[in-house]
């Protein structure tokens, strides 16, 4: 059995199914995966996402090591800000895929993936320099995830407009929701709408039954790894380990936004310099033909495999199976292709990404 977050017995007096996820044993759904995607669509979800790391850059040269070991920019952030990055090794592929908030000069929260910690924090402790500290304060740390179009009216409920951000990737690290000491930050990993609640360990319990409470006439219900991982994928939000891996370049998967290749120097620039011209291309499958596409599926056009998936589902909401894929060349959307399944292939059409965007921008 899997590492406890604070939620474990609540999980399991609520009837979570459980499973073994990134070292923790966590819910993988509660009432079905399907209810629970499209209650997040339309209503209300909350996660337990306790499992992911928390580590501190503090010290003079906080922002310089940030922005030789992240491939984005920091430098022109001001407090209260969440910037998504990757962390790049030296040939160009990804260490992990991260959020930077920042706390105020010289002092920074990070946010990475939880099967990514220890790697991750040896990473950043291997390459620092001059006058920082990192600081990995993950098993101290809860992470509560309220998520869907109904959240902001929930969390409302509980907590008056000083502690809710109001644009998105914002964060305040001074709230409070009923008494209980947060940072909370106006992200989230659904493709919609909602923040996520940092508190410590011993709140967690009271925090998340107090939101299930109040959201309960708002339709909130608790959701578990499946339902986070069809919302994603139908968002189109990259998930380490199988769009993003040590040999994968962000380049390849899209995220160019969050490379600032204007920067001096950063970790991996150099190679991405040189393989630029070679890399692979992500692109969006949606099946035209019965069947469901999986990861780790080949990809034909006109019997040649011309890539990948790396990560496929039927998606809840879209009513129809979706799949990411990296290719080895370029496509237009519209494009037929075949994608390799259990009983044949199955016909999808390249489509533009992300497959799922919420209207209601913040």
């Amino acid at each position: 059995m899997g590492k406890k977050t604070p939620l474990y017995h609540t999980h399991m007096n609520a009837k979570g199914k459980m499973v073994d996820f990134a070292d923790f044993t966590l819910p993988v759904q509660y009432c079905g995966v399907i209810a629970e995607h499209m209650a997040v669509r339309t209503k209300a979800g909350l996660f337990d996402v306790s499992h992911m790391g928390e580590i501190l850059c503090t010290g003079k040269d906080a922002l310089a090591n940030l922005q030789y070991m992240l491939t984005n920019d920091f430098s022109n952030m001001t407090d209260g800000q969440a910037r998504y990055s990757l962390m790049c090794n030296e040939n160009g592929g990804t260490v992990d895929d991260l959020i930077v908030y920042k706390r105020g000069e010289s002092d920074y929260f990070i946010v990475v993936n939880a099967a990514n910690k220890d790697k991750d924090y040896e990473w950043m402790l291997a390459h620092q320099f001059g006058d920082v500290a990192f600081t990995d304060i993950s098993d101290k740390v809860a992470q509560i995830a309220l998520q869907g179009p109904k959240s902001i009216d929930i969390l409302k409920k509980l907590a008056d407009g000083k502690s809710i951000p109001e644009k998105y990737y914002t964060v305040l690290f001074d709230g409070n929701i009923s008494g209980i000491n947060c940072i909370i930050s106006r992200t989230g990993y659904t493709g919609e709408d909602g923040v996520e609640i940092y508190l410590d360990w011993e709140d967690a319990e009271k925090l998340w039954n107090l939101l299930l409470e109040v959201g309960k006439e708002d339709g909130l219900i608790p959701c578990g790894l499946g339902a986070r991982d069809t919302l994603r994928l139908e968002a189109a939000m990259p998930l380490y380990g199988h769009e993003l891996n040590n040999e994968t370049s962000p380049l390849e998967c899209g995220l160019r936004f969050a490379v600032k290749m204007a920067k001096e120097d950063f970790i991996g620039k150099t190679a991405m310099l040189h393989n630029e011209e070679n890399k692979r291309v992500r692109v969006g499958l949606k099946a035209i033909s019965r069947g469901i596409m999986r990861e780790n599926a080949s990809v034909y056009l006109e019997d040649t495999i011309i890539g990948q998936t790396t990560s496929g589902t039927h998606f809840p909401f879209l009513g129809y199976s979706g799949a990411i894929a990296l290719l080895n060349q370029k496509c237009a959307v519209g494009t037929v292709v075949e994608v390799m399944a259990r009983n044949g292939k199955i016909k999808a059409e390249i489509v533009a990404l992300p497959f799922y965007k919420r209207t209601n921008e913040v």
